[in-house]
């Protein structure tokens, strides 16, 4: 927890914060979806076990499941719909450069809790079909300067409506890949490396996460069947003043949140596999075992639709755009003692 900024300064009350989180995600979606020309769509809470359709995450969190007693039926809670979207793609054979996205509700129980982590997720899922020529690191920028500018309007809209609020998003955003903040800031860890950058740019996408740097470390870990990871790309960088080598087109957008003192990541999306790089992932990641699933047999027969997706936090959305302190102000969860006896102290009306 950032306990030494957790002192409250809440600009607006409980329940003009209430208000406030409604007109967000309404606002929100309705610039998402016109940024991105998609549709929306209702989404399942959870999914077979055995179908190979929920999002492993990094590869190693655990899925709250439970079986339907009378029919002998596993489920898992779902992570997020990255691959489920896909597939709902293909059965409504949407067409390129349209999609969907849903309100989509998660449960990830192996979450550390602290000030912009909780159990409970709530996103936009978004995905939308696109031609094999846009599988490149151009249209991948495209598609997140749209995201940024949707959000840039939001921000504007919310702070129409609530005068007290004041943007403090930058303009635009700073793309950059993995590879680069490795070679700028050699001796830091990943998270200290998004710090540095986050911090002296004030809005960042960070391109190329899952796959191996030259450091022969990962920025971060993604799981081997959704993100493409694998694609090598060459990009001219305007921090090191060279052309680099990179993999993946994939990547996350963070944003500088002064309150905290802290990045804060707001959006993970990519390029999805193709049956190339699905292969390839899947060796690297010693999970050919995953070939049994039907998604999986229909990205490797070229079957499935080329898509990008991603997800957009709502309640980190609300959180930094009503400048709040703790993600519990804006969503229900359940939290550990140490929090709630913290935020009680420190003035933080936590939701329950």
């Amino acid at each position: 927890q950032q306990i030494g900024h957790m002192r409250s300064d809440s600009i607006l009350t409980p329940k003009e914060t209430e208000h406030a989180m409604k007109f967000i995600k309404h606002t929100s979606q309705l610039h998402l979806s016109n940024a991105l020309h998609l549709r929306r769509v209702t989404a399942p809470l959870f999914v077979k076990s055995d179908i190979g359709l929920n999002d492993n995450l990094s590869g190693i969190e655990k899925p709250v499941s439970f079986t339907m007693e009378h029919y002998g039926i596993n489920c898992e809670i779902v992570h997020s719909l990255a691959k489920w979207k896909r597939m709902k793609l293909y059965e409504t054979n949407e067409q390129p450069n349209y999609g969907i996205y849903t309100d989509m509700n998660a449960i990830r129980k192996d979450e550390i809790l602290d000030n912009i982590h909780s159990i409970y997720v709530d996103q936009w899922d978004w995905e939308k079909v696109i031609d094999d020529e846009q599988r490149n690191i151009d249209f991948l920028y495209h598609t997140i300067d749209l995201i940024y500018h949707a959000l840039l309007d939001t921000e504007y809209a919310v702070c129409e409506r609530y005068p007290k609020l004041k943007p403090f998003l930058p303009p635009t955003f700073k793309f950059i890949t993995a590879e680069e903040l490795v070679r700028l800031y050699p001796h830091l860890t990943p998270k200290e490396r998004e710090k540095e950058i986050c911090k002296k740019w004030g809005a960042v996408f960070i391109c190329g996460i899952g796959g191996m740097l030259s450091n022969s470390t990962k920025h971060d870990h993604r799981a081997p069947d959704y993100d493409d990871w694998s694609t090598p790309v060459q990009v001219m960088s305007d921090e090191l003043g060279e052309m680099i080598y990179n993999y993946g087109l994939n990547g996350d957008l963070l944003v500088w949140y002064e309150p905290l003192d802290i990045p804060i990541e707001l959006s993970s999306m990519g390029i999805r596999v193709n049956e190339v790089s699905l292969r390839t992932q899947l060796e690297i990641s010693n999970c050919e075992d995953y070939t049994q699933y039907t998604y999986h047999q229909m990205v490797l027969h070229n079957q499935l639709p080329q898509t990008i997706g991603g997800g957009i936090g709502q309640s980190r959305l609300c959180m930094i755009l009503l400048h709040k302190k703790h993600i519990g102000e804006v969503q229900s969860s359940i939290w550990d003692d140490d929090t709630l006896n913290t935020c009680k102290n420190n003035q933080i009306h936590i939701l329950q």
